[in-house]
């Protein structure tokens, strides 16, 4: 086994963006300041925000959770840090194949910092019931290996680590990025101004185009199916006995809050980018696009408050174990007691009321009315918010 290197902990907030932002900070890439580059402008490099959301039904205990995508392209992982290394202009290689097994090791022994993505559920430390085995995951850097444990860089501030065959087992379970391995060099900085530029007009193509699945018109499909009574995928058919939706809700609230497991509605950070950007680019217009990013930052925080409504008292309860999770993740290693207690309380508080049916008929009709009128506003603030990126970058 290779010697531990100094690797810094730096946190962050977006998975993968940090993971990314971490590993060129350890590399040596700078900005033009001479330092590290920060997550919002690594953010805006690698395409910005997403849009998008899936309803899964698992059948276990009438689970049926809602995927929420904030995040660049966030249906198709690899093709994100493809397009991310290759706009940010850094020596970087995309493996998969089961002989990264042998790349790993041989990085971890030489002091390397790399991006793997491992399954979350078979990772381990998220403490995620079965029902999401296999069902994905986000990017951690593994930056060391010591006594067949690998140290991981999950946004955590202390050390956390997982054993190596646990690891490998994490990064072969899902078929279309298995064993993926991404090795980022060092070498001269950025055309950082130039990864910015095509990272916005990525965005603001992606999110110009009709599609209802991967582009800003997915927010008012959403509003839609929350309230169509003649749809088989609208919520009032798919909810009609009212079973999992507690944890349809309260996955709403996890999907927009940094509490949660990927970073939450990521308007905050895309904000922050563009003011950072508009020096950089010279587009002071910029900073008002910024303005309204927040803004509708804040109508997705009052979106999740509203769908962890306060009909059903123990929201509060499911809201802090969920916090008391990532906060746990955080803490690393010495975190694991404290995650593994709040996840087993939560997954039981969860699968206990999917399995129930707390809300009345009228009651979820007049919340489904209530989402799908504060999701038409998003989607209407989201689409001009676009628009005018558009016009300022043009």
């Amino acid at each position: 086994m290779g010697e531990r290197r100094e690797y810094r902990l730096r946190g962050g907030r977006q998975a993968d963006v940090a993971a990314v932002r971490n590993v060129l900070a350890q590399r040596g890439v700078t900005g033009p300041d001479d330092g590290p580059i920060g997550e919002p402008l690594v953010f805006l490099a690698s395409g910005g925000i997403g849009a998008g959301c899936l309803l899964a039904e698992f059948g276990h205990g009438g689970s049926k959770p809602l995927l929420l995508g904030f995040r660049s392209r966030w249906q198709s992982p690899r093709e994100w840090i493809q397009s991310t290394v290759d706009r940010l202009g850094v020596e970087a290689a995309v493996r998969t194949g089961g002989g990264t097994r042998k790349r790993l090791t041989k990085e971890l022994a030489a002091g390397n910092p790399v991006l793997v993505l491992p399954d979350r559920y078979t990772l381990g430390y998220w403490e995620l019931p079965e029902a999401f085995d296999g069902g994905g995951g986000h990017f951690v850097v593994a930056y060391a290996e010591e006594n067949g444990r690998v140290f991981v860089d999950d946004r955590n501030l202390a050390p956390l680590t997982v054993e190596r065959k646990v690891l490998d087992r994490a990064r072969g379970r899902v078929g279309s990025y298995k064993n993926l391995l991404v090795s980022i060099g060092g070498g001269q900085p950025p055309d950082l101004a130039g990864s910015v530029r095509a990272g916005l007009a990525d965005c603001v193509s992606r999110l110009s185009d009709k599609s209802t699945s991967f582009s800003v018109p997915a927010w008012g499909k959403w509003a839609k199916l929350l309230t169509d009574e003649r749809s088989v995928k609208g919520w009032p058919a798919v909810f009609a006995d009212r079973r999992g939706l507690v944890g349809a809700l309260l996955s709403i609230w996890e999907g927009v809050s940094p509490d949660g497991m990927t970073g939450g509605h990521l308007r905050d950070l895309f904000a922050d980018g563009l003011t950072e950007a508009a020096p950089l680019l010279e587009l002071p217009a910029l900073e008002r696009n910024a303005g309204k990013w927040r803004e509708i930052g804040e109508k997705w925080r009052r979106l999740g408050a509203a769908a962890s409504t306060a009909e059903l008292p123990e929201f509060d309860w499911m809201r802090g174990l969920t916090a008391a999770v990532t906060a746990g993740v955080r803490a690393g290693d010495e975190g694991r007691e404290r995650v593994a207690e709040s996840a087993a309380e939560l997954w039981r508080l969860r699968n206990y009321y999917d399995a129930e049916t707390p809300f009345t008929e009228k009651q979820a009709r007049t919340l489904f009315t209530d989402l799908g009128e504060r999701l038409r506003d998003i989607y209407a603030a989201e689409r001009d918010g676009i628009a005018e990126l558009a016009e300022i970058t043009a």
